[in-house]
């Protein structure tokens, strides 16, 4: 293990179990419920809570090595989680931000909340605490994007409900809440929280990718379901780089995949005894071609951790610039929506190339199916395909020629231009005007 962060020894042997059972779990599609209960239970879920609210107090890049090490024991289990981590985020983002708030006291809501707001923070800052674990419900089929949603909130005598399809519901399998955008009466796109144990709510488990196959990204089928008014807040008044720390998960699962292939490359060949007569080495570990494919499969599990890294830092600037000014806090958001863009248009060859060249170290006995190394290159070509790289390709390009900053908050969905200006950022002053 190579977490060397301050958390607890029972998350630290949560996450070694967690690649004991992956190549099994593979092989026969299992969802990995108990492991997900034991990090639970070990406090993956409440990393970036404040110490005085029951978590660890990690930054984003601390998070992210630990999120790192368990990718590389099972690349699915960080995917599952980051619906979590993003209502975490608005959870944080909009606690007390104050330089003398009181260090000894867990966090408030910002000093300007309303009194509801605040018990609010204070009664999620509880269950994240207790190891409630929020799935993300977002996506639907067809237009499906942003003000085209077909999910409607609508009033009753009882209280608001919900009602709707969603599709690519990762985590939300395995998770106590679901965190649904919707639409009221009125055409407001909302972030809503619903409890998933209730009667109105049935998920099912038919992702029917060929990678990924265990993140549980099945449908979510919401009919009047029951959601707390407290629970109901506007999409766009939640913090302002939600859609980058989606993305960021994305480089953490194609980081864990790499990382997860140059070990089994490097392990399979360590134990090899087999070679060919016009071989370099009688023993394979030492031969010096067979080596240089498995270094060039390091050096790109190295560039990975080292980008994803790297936008952590960005995620946590944008965190940072809470207490500043809007101006500031656009400029954060922008920063680390176009850093996770640049990582997704950078990493998708060199880790697809990479997971490829593992087959050139091992021979025939590399594709039995035993050993299941095709997941890498499975899993790889999934993550990559969830948000075209071709797009953050253009999105950088216009940044770097026009000065044009990223959309911010983004779907799936079919264009929508009055979408897309609803959502963009204001456009930037070309550079050089």
């Amino acid at each position: 293990m190579n977490i060397k962060l301050p958390v607890p020894q029972n998350l630290r042997d949560a996450i070694e179990r967690v690649g004991l059972s992956a190549l099994d779990r593979e092989r026969s599609r299992e969802l990995a419920r108990d492991e997900v209960t034991d990090l639970v239970a070990g406090g993956i879920g409440r990393l970036r809570v404040p110490e005085p609210a029951g978590g660890y107090g990690l930054d984003w890049v601390q998070t992210t090595e630990v999120l790192l090490e368990l990718a590389a024991q099972d690349s699915n289990i960080p995917q599952v989680l980051r619906g979590h981590f993003a209502v975490q985020e608005d959870l944080l983002w909009r606690c007390d931000a104050r330089p003398d708030s009181a260090p000894d006291s867990a966090p408030d809501a910002r000093p300007d909340a309303q009194p509801d707001a605040r018990r609010v923070v204070q009664r999620w800052l509880a269950r994240l605490a207790a190891g409630e674990l929020v799935g993300n419900a977002w996506t639907e089929p067809g237009k499906g994007g942003f003000h085209q949603s077909g999910t409607m909130v609508s009033e009753t005598d009882d209280g608001p409900r919900v009602t709707g399809v969603k599709y690519y519901t990762t985590g939300a399998i395995f998770a106590d809440w679901l965190d649904v955008t919707a639409r009221d009466a009125a055409g407001n796109e909302l972030a809503v929280l619903v409890r998933r144990d209730q009667p109105g709510v049935q998920i099912d488990d038919d992702w029917d990718g060929f990678g990924q196959r265990t993140t549980g990204s099945g449908t979510a089928r919401l009919t009047d379901a029951v959601v707390e008014e407290s629970e109901l807040r506007g999409l766009t008044d939640r913090f302002p780089y939600q859609t980058a720390l989606y993305q960021h998960f994305l480089l953490i699962v194609l980081a864990g995949v790499v990382e997860a292939a140059a070990r089994d490359a490097a392990t399979l060949l360590h134990e090899r005894s087999r070679t060919f007569s016009h071989a370099n080495t009688r023993t394979p570990r030492t031969d010096p071609q067979l080596l240089q494919a498995v270094g060039e499969v390091d050096a790109v599990a190295a560039l990975a951790r080292a980008q994803v890294l790297a936008t952590a830092a960005s995620l946590d600037a944008a965190f940072a610039a809470r207490s500043a000014t809007e101006q500031a806090q656009i400029e954060a958001a922008n920063a680390v929506e176009l850093a996770t863009g640049r990582a997704q248009v950078a990493l998708h060859r060199p880790v697809l190339e990479a997971v490829t060249r593992i087959f050139d170290v091992l021979g025939a006995s590399g594709v039995s199916q035993s050993r299941s190394l095709d997941r890498h290159w499975r899993n790889a070509r999934t993550v990559t395909s969830h948000n075209p790289w071709v797009y953050k390709a253009r999105i950088a390009g216009d940044h770097r020629v026009n000065g044009a900053e990223p959309v911010r908050l983004w779907s799936v969905g079919e264009p929508d231009t009055a979408s897309q200006s609803a959502v963009a950022s204001p456009p930037a002053t070309p550079i050089g005007a």
